[in-house]
């Protein structure tokens, strides 16, 4: 096995392209499902441009199918490339990365690589992000364990630290309901994009919901303190984020300023609708 490789599930090993980097943490975990005894494999977010991450993930044998969790160009800028070398389709929600195959449906089960794969829409970090349930996953290494489930979670739910709301593209009220949806699927292992494996699905959920409220309300203390309302102009998202996001690394500030107009936008629709 690749040295960047590593088995985290009964179905699914993880190899980490070489892009590690303020947004990406170690780099991004392109995961590789396949069944023992399957003849073919499916990958997912085949990752960024990188001749010899490309060769690692050919050298788990056939690829069947390429799968792309959303948009972002280190999910999925060598995804025609990959699909050109190994004659796979490249299937996701957004119409547009589609390569010979159909857009990724809610609730679509895929049956391939000797595994079943259920489709669950988890917009939020973007309007096209999925996540992909593998019922029949296991633990590595015990043929004899239990089948509980994993969750391949794209960079909805991440390994280490929490997600950007990518605004205008991604919603925070879109996110809550994810992680409440995803919350449902129990105490199951978590597949990340970026960081290490996850033990406890609903656990992160929680943690993340948290996360999501205590900023929240660090941003209407701030626009309390600032004497304004929930506006979109550029001053106020800089006001905001100089207040809640003050010592933030200058090279994720956009991060930052985009989850404030998220969080502005979520404020804003909350008063609307009351």
């Amino acid at each position: 096995m690749d040295a960047a490789a590593e088995r985290w599930t009964g179905l699914v090993t993880r190899v980490l392209a070489p892009n590690a980097g303020p947004m990406t943490l170690d780099g991004t975990n392109s995961l590789v499902i396949g069944a023992p005894g399957a003849t073919s494999v499916v990958v997912v977010d085949p990752g960024p441009g990188d001749e010899g991450h490309l060769q690692a993930l050919q050298g788990f044998g056939p690829v069947e199918l390429i799968l792309l969790t959303h948009h972002h160009a280190d999910h999925v800028e060598v995804a025609p490339r990959f699909a050109a070398l190994t004659g796979a389709p490249v299937r996701a929600l957004d119409p547009a990365l589609c390569i010979d195959g159909p857009p990724l449906v809610d609730g679509e089960r895929i049956d391939a690589a000797g595994a079943v794969i259920a489709v669950v829409a988890t917009p939020g970090h973007t309007a096209d992000s999925v996540s992909l349930h593998l019922p029949h996953d296991a633990p590595a290494g015990d043929p004899a364990a239990s089948a509980t489930g994993s969750m391949l979670t794209g960079d909805t739910i991440l390994g280490r630290g929490t997600t950007i709301i990518a605004a205008p593209d991604g919603s925070l009220g879109s996110y809550l309901a994810t992680l409440e949806r995803l919350r449902a699927y129990g105490r199951i292992p978590t597949l990340p994009a970026h960081g290490p494996m996850l033990p406890d699905l609903a656990a992160v959920c929680d943690a993340y919901a948290e996360h999501r409220r205590g900023r929240l309300q660090e941003v209407r203390d701030a626009l309390t303190a600032l004497g304004r309302s929930a506006a979109t102009d550029a001053d106020l998202v800089t006001a905001v984020t100089d207040a809640v996001y003050g010592g933030v690394d200058p090279a994720v500030r956009f991060a930052a300023e985009a989850s404030v107009r998220a969080q502005l936008a979520y404020l804003r629709e909350g008063s609307a609708a009351g």
